[in-house]
Formats: structure tokens, C-alpha cells, sequence
């Protein structure tokens, strides 16, 4: 796994940038009902929220919600930013805005195909140092996300991060 950010700017100085991140539960529950005569489904988590599944078109879905695959990518940014915030916050540094645009390469294996490549770009606003923002993101990709931890496993992971200072 690598990671990249623009512009580049280590500071060599004192970290306060570490957390103890929330203890993750030890089981999840999901649950999924069908909700079409095709593949459309929507899963159901312990609180109530729910997600909508289904395949493309050519495979005879409706293109009804987030393929599998989208959802998996989708949950690696969301993991991401709940670190980058979390620890941002902890620095006592507010974010006005934050985005996430992700790129990931899929090769295709015998059956099925995994992911080779994912590329993060995180765009935030606030009064937030590059070196500080560049560090969060860096404990997230490498540390703390347990999304992109699984992930890392057959993709080669990159992140980038810009930071806009508010007007």
C-alpha cells in the first residue's frame, strides 16, 4: 500500500494526532429482503438504515441501487472519512466541507473479479494545516480503516489529500 499527498509537507514535530478509536462491535447483523422479481434488494442494519442492492442491467438487475461491488468501495470511503473526521476533531480542527472521489480497478479472476487498484482523493475546507490533514488521512489508509485494511489484502491503495483553506 502506498499513499501520496499533494503538497507534500511533513512536519517532524510533536504528534497530536493520535486516538483510541470506538471499540468495534464483534458482530454485525444485516438483514436483506428481496424487493423486485429481479435482483433489487435492500439490506436492513441494527438501527433501521438501510442500503439498496442490485445487479446492472446486462446481468438482469434494474440498476436499482449500489452493485455489491460499489457498496464495498463506497464503505471504504465512508470508513475513511469517519477516521479523518474523528481525528481532525480530536485536534480540535473543524471541517466545513469534506468530499471523497475513489477510483478502483477491477481484474477479473477465475469466476468472479477483485479489486487491484482503489484511489482515494479527499477534498476538505477548513483552517486545517496540509501536514495535519495529510497525517490523518495517513493513519486512516495505513492504520485504523478496517475496510481498507481488508481491502489492501489484493489492491494496491492510494490517497491524496487537498486541503482548502475558507474564504
Amino acid at each position: 500500500m502506498s499513499t501520496s499527498s499533494t503538497p507534500s509537507s511533513e512536519t517532524g514535530g510533536a504528534s497530536n494526532d493520535a486516538f483510541t478509536p470506538p471499540p468495534k462491535p464483534k458482530s454485525i447483523h444485516v438483514s436483506m429482503k428481496r424487493i423486485n422479481d429481479a435482483m433489487l434488494v435492500e439490506a436492513t442494519n441494527e438501527t433501521g438504515a438501510t442500503l439498496r442492492l442490485d445487479g446492472s442491467q446486462d446481468i438482469g438487475g434494474v440498476n436499482g441501487g449500489f452493485s455489491p461491488m460499489q457498496a464495498l468501495v463506497a464503505a471504504a470511503g465512508g470508513c475513511s472519512v469517519i477516521d479523518i473526521v474523528m481525528i481532525l476533531n480530536k485536534q480540535k480542527l473543524p471541517i466545513q466541507d469534506l468530499t471523497v472521489e475513489i477510483d478502483a480497478t477491477r481484474d477479473q479472476m477465475k469466476g468472479y473479479t477483485q479489486f487491484s487498484a482503489i484511489h482515494l482523493r479527499y477534498d476538505l475546507v477548513g483552517d486545517i494545516p496540509q501536514d495535519r490533514a495529510e497525517r490523518a488521512m495517513k493513519l486512516s489508509v495505513e492504520k485504523y480503516c478496517s475496510v481498507l485494511k481488508t481491502l489492501e489484502k489484493t489492491a494496491d491503495i492510494t490517497a491524496e489529500i487537498h486541503v482548502t483553506q475558507p474564504s
